[in-house]
């Protein structure tokens, strides 16, 4: 028995070593992609920004979409209700009352009348009630036909994604190539005040944010930071392919991909997102980002599946025999478990380091998690676990406090809460 534990210990190592050189591959991607000169390729955009409810940092995430580098875009708002809390912050910076404070435009005065000047152009649609979707897909199907006619590219943002100046520039740089589908950023994860379950969703989320490349096959788009075409969205039929589904990522993906496209990852567009999070909010995030993946990307579930019980029966039991073992057993397990460690700790330190290339701004809270993320990565697999065995059992979901049942990738279905 004990030599069939070596053998996938090896399998194992054989594992954390190619994900160490993955590693190392990411790294060098961000160093070569921020070495490229500033793209000169600016049509008009429409960035869609959904909102619901109110995050604790929201006037300031969505503040940085009006001070863009960027000559030629409009902002369009999108909410369900003008009840939503959320309407009182996006009109005030719509309005201007707080946005020359925080630097978005000028207030100019001609003629004893005050004109807010040198601000993007923004509006805010008002959804209603998604039906037979999810809520947030309901917003981007009404928000965009509400797009200016002079619109050539549709960026999405979500509205706890905290955008850099350069943002929309490097979103939009690479659909100079007509051969690509779309491109894409991600989320990184900071604790605003330090708790170990906002760390461990950070470490969760970054084993993700490492899957992105130059690797054009592998990439997939994240919703809260992604663009495409306008005309190709309207050849993929998006906004109709969106009808019925939850997510509105996966299937941009899938759709890119059935087009022989490519989805482009560009590591500029990295998004800082400030989270606070209990045991059970960590809990219900994973868990239902792993029931999206097994209704969107069932491979991907089972990849997660496996991976997480191969390294909990490896890791953690080794770990654990240490106690009971003596002579070479105990040594060749030890060497084995500090190898595995190693490497894991390696791969996480050099993923912090390619983010620290991006986030700059952020340079204090990203050293606060250095401990964090060399160390919690080895938690990590029995969340997913927990959140994969969930997945397997139930496909119903909590977002933004209405609950779904996803029958389908085509099938929603709303339980409770969105009255």
């Amino acid at each position: 028995m004990i030599f069939i534990f070596f053998f996938f210990a090896a399998i194992l190592v054989f594992l954390g070593w190619q994900s160490l050189c993955g590693g190392i591959d990411y790294f060098n991607f961000f160093k070569r992609e921020l070495a490229k000169p500033k793209s000169n390729f600016t049509p008009f955009v429409s960035i869609i920004a959904p909102c619901r409810g109110v995050e604790e940092d929201l006037s300031i995430n969505l503040s940085a979409l009006f001070t863009q580098d960027y000559p030629n875009y409009e902002i369009i708002f999108v909410v369900d209700d003008t009840a939503d809390e959320s309407v009182s912050i996006i009109k005030s910076l719509m309005g201007g009352r707080e946005a020359e404070a925080r630097g978005i435009g000028k207030l100019k005065i001609e003629n004893g009348k005050s004109q807010f000047v040198d601000c993007p152009l923004s509006s805010l649609v008002i959804a209603g009630k998604a039906i037979n979707s999810s809520q947030k897909v309901h917003n981007l199907r009404q928000a965009v036909l509400e797009v200016n006619q002079a619109s050539e590219i549709f960026a999405f943002i979500d509205s706890d994604a905290r955008p850099g100046a350069d943002w929309l520039r490097n979103l939009v740089a690479p659909l100079h190539n007509e051969t690509a589908g779309c491109t894409t950023g991600y989320r990184w994860f900071i604790a605003r005040r330090g708790r170990i379950f906002s760390h461990l969703q950070s470490v969760w989320n970054a084993s993700i944010a490492s899957a992105l490349g130059a690797n054009l096959k592998n990439n997939f788009c994240w919703g809260g930071s992604m663009a495409i075409r306008r005309e190709t969205f309207e050849k993929l039929n998006i906004r109709e392919q969106w009808r019925g589904t939850l997510s509105d990522d996966y299937v941009l993906t899938g759709a890119v991909k059935d087009a022989n496209l490519s989805v482009y990852f560009v590591p500029q567009c990295v998004t800082a997102s400030f989270i606070d999070c209990t045991w059970g909010e960590l809990l219900e995030f994973t868990t239902r980002q792993m029931k999206i993946t097994r209704v969107y990307a069932p491979r991907l579930w089972k990849i997660s599946f496996v991976g997480s019980i191969l390294f909990l029966s490896i890791f953690w039991t080794g770990a654990g025999l240490l106690f009971f073992l003596t002579g070479w057993k105990f040594w060749l397990i030890f060497f084995f478990v500090i190898l595995i460690f190693a490497l894991g700790a390696c791969k996480a330190w050099i993923r912090l380091n390619a983010v620290k290339l991006i986030l700059k701004n952020y340079a204090d809270e990203l050293n606060c998690q250095f401990f964090p993320q060399i160390t919690l990565w080895t938690l990590t697999p029995i969340i997913f676990f927990y959140n994969c065995l969930c997945a397997a059992f139930s496909r119903k979901i909590k977002w933004r406090g209405t609950l779904y049942e996803l029958k389908s990738t085509s099938e929603t279905v709303i339980i409770m809460g969105n009255d």
